[in-house]
C-alpha cells in the first residue's frame, strides 16, 4: 500500500479528530491513524461553550453536573454550585468514536493501526509508515501488514509522549507532564456511597496526590475516579484506591483502569517548517491546575487545521508556526494564570487549604464559572478580580479565618 494524501493525522483524540473532521469539509483528502482500543484517562468534564463552538449535541453527553464540590486535606468541604448552566460529562471511548466517526462522514479515511515512523521526504511530500491493525492481532506475518503513505502535511496528535514529535520536533521529549490514572466504576444503586451524581467532587490532599489533585466525576452510569502527580514513585494505584473507600466506591463494580501522561506546558515549538505540525496533547495544550484538556485539544486541532489548509493554499510550509501563535493568543492568559495558580496553590496541604477556603468566596465562584462555561475571561467587573486578588493574600498569609468544616 502507498497512496498518497492532502494531510495525514496520527491520532484520533479529540485534537485529531476535530482537526481531520475540518480538513475533510474542505475538501482535502485525509487519512486518520488511530491505534485501537485507546481511550485515554479523563474526567471528561465539558463546558457548554464547547458544544456551541464544534456543533457537539447535547445527547453526546452522558451527565450534566450542576456544581462542585472542593474538599481540603482536612475534609473541609466547600459547595460552588452553578447558577446559570451546567458541565457536561463524557466518556472518552464512546465521545473519542464519536468524533472519529464525523470525521469519517465528512470525508476522511480511517485507518486503524500503529504509527512506525516517518520517510523520506522529496520536498513536496514524506512518507508516514505504519502497521496496520490491532497489536494484538499481529503474528509473524506483521511484515505484510506494514504500509507507507505520503501526504504533503502530518499533523502528530498522538499524544503526551507523542511519537510524531519525537521524530521530527526539536524539544518534543521535554514536554512537562503529570501522571494521571483513573478507575471507571459502576455508579452505585444501593445508596451507601458519598456521591452525588450531580455533583463532581475535586479533592486536594497531599496523600491523595502530592502536587495535583484527585477526582470523582460521574458520568451517569458510571463514575470516574482518579488523581495525578508528577512526583516520581507516588503510589497512585493505591490512592484511588483509599479515595473509593473514602467515598462509599470501594465496592463498586470496576469498569476499567486506564493511566497516561498529561501535559501541563505547551510546547515552543509545535512544527518544524517543513511537513509536521503537532496538536492536542502533543503540543501541550492542557490547561494547568485544572488539567482540562479535551475543550483545548478541540480548539488546537481546528486551529491547526486551518493553519495546514492556508499552508496548502499558500504552497508555503512556514505559514504553520502561525498555529502556535494563534492558540496562545486566544488562551495563553488563561494558561498563564492557572500555571502560576498551580505552582502556587498546589505547594503544601497549608496552602491547599487556604485555596479550598477562598473557593467559598461568592466572587471567586462567579468568575470561575463565567470563566469556565464561557471560555473566556470576565473583563467586565475588574473590581471583582481586585477583590478576588486582595482575598488571595489575606489567605495566604493567614489574614483571612478560615470557614468552619461543611459537609
Amino acid at each position: 500500500m502507498k497512496q498518497h494524501y492532502d494531510v495525514v493525522v496520527v491520532g484520533g483524540g479529540p485534537a485529531g479528530s476535530t482537526a481531520a473532521n475540518e480538513l475533510a469539509l474542505q475538501g482535502l483528502s485525509v487519512m486518520l491513524l488511530d491505534r485501537a482500543g485507546r481511550i485515554k484517562p479523563c474526567g471528561g468534564a465539558v463546558p457548554p461553550q464547547m458544544l456551541k463552538d464544534f456543533d457537539v449535541p447535547r445527547d453526546v453527553l452522558e451527565a450534566e453536573v450542576s456544581s462542585a464540590r472542593m474538599v481540603s486535606p482536612s475534609d473541609n468541604a466547600v459547595d460552588m454550585p452553578i447558577e446559570s448552566g451546567y458541565v457536561g460529562m463524557v466518556d472518552r471511548g464512546e465521545f473519542d468514536e464519536w468524533l472519529r466517526a464525523r470525521a469519517e462522514s465528512a470525508g476522511a479515511v480511517r485507518e486503524t493501526g500503529t504509527f512506525l515512523g516517518l520517510g523520506m521526504s522529496d520536498g513536496t511530500t514524506r512518507e508516514l509508515h505504519f502497521l496496520r491493525g490491532k497489536k494484538s492481532d499481529l503474528s509473524d506475518a506483521a511484515d505484510t501488514r506494514k504500509c507507507t503513505v505520503t501526504a504533503r502535511y502530518i499533523i502528530g496528535a498522538d499524544g503526551a509522549k507523542s511519537k510524531v514529535g519525537k521524530a521530527a520536533i526539536p524539544g518534543a521529549e521535554k514536554l512537562q507532564s503529570v501522571f494521571a490514572y483513573h478507575e471507571i466504576v459502576e455508579t452505585p444503586t444501593d445508596g451507601n456511597s458519598e456521591i452525588d451524581v450531580e455533583r463532581c467532587d475535586v479533592v486536594y490532599n497531599g496523600k491523595l496526590s502530592p502536587d495535583f489533585y484527585s477526582w470523582v466525576f460521574p458520568h451517569g452510569k458510571t463514575i470516574s475516579v482518579g488523581t495525578g502527580t508528577a512526583v516520581q514513585g507516588f503510589g497512585i494505584r493505591g490512592a484511588v484506591s483509599e479515595l473509593r473507600k473514602q467515598t462509599g466506591l470501594d465496592t463498586a463494580v470496576t469498569v476499567r483502569t486506564e493511566g497516561a501522561p498529561i501535559p501541563m506546558k505547551p510546547l515552543k515549538l509545535w512544527d518544524d517548517a517543513k511537513h509536521v505540525i503537532l496538536a492536542g496533547d502533543a503540543a501541550g495544550v492542557v490547561a494547568p491546575a485544572s488539567g482540562e484538556g479535551i475543550f483545548y485539544a478541540m480548539t488546537c486541532g481546528r486551529i491547526v487545521a486551518e493553519t495546514v489548509a492556508e499552508a496548502i493554499a499558500a504552497n508555503d510550509s512556514t505559514v504553520l508556526k502561525q498555529a502556535r501563535k494563534r492558540f496562545l493568543k486566544q488562551h495563553g492568559k488563561v494558561f498563564w494564570v492557572l500555571g502560576i495558580m498551580q505552582r502556587f496553590w498546589y505547594h503544601s496541604d497549608k496552602r491547599r487549604e487556604r485555596f479550598v477556603t477562598m473557593c467559598a468566596d461568592p466572587d471567586v465562584q462567579r468568575l470561575t464559572w463565567e470563566s469556565y462555561l464561557n471560555k473566556r475571561l470576565v473583563r467586565k467587573d475588574p473590581m471583582a478580580h481586585l477583590r478576588i486578588f486582595i482575598k488571595d493574600m489575606g489567605h495566604l498569609l493567614g489574614i483571612v479565618s478560615e470557614t468552619r468544616k461543611t459537609s
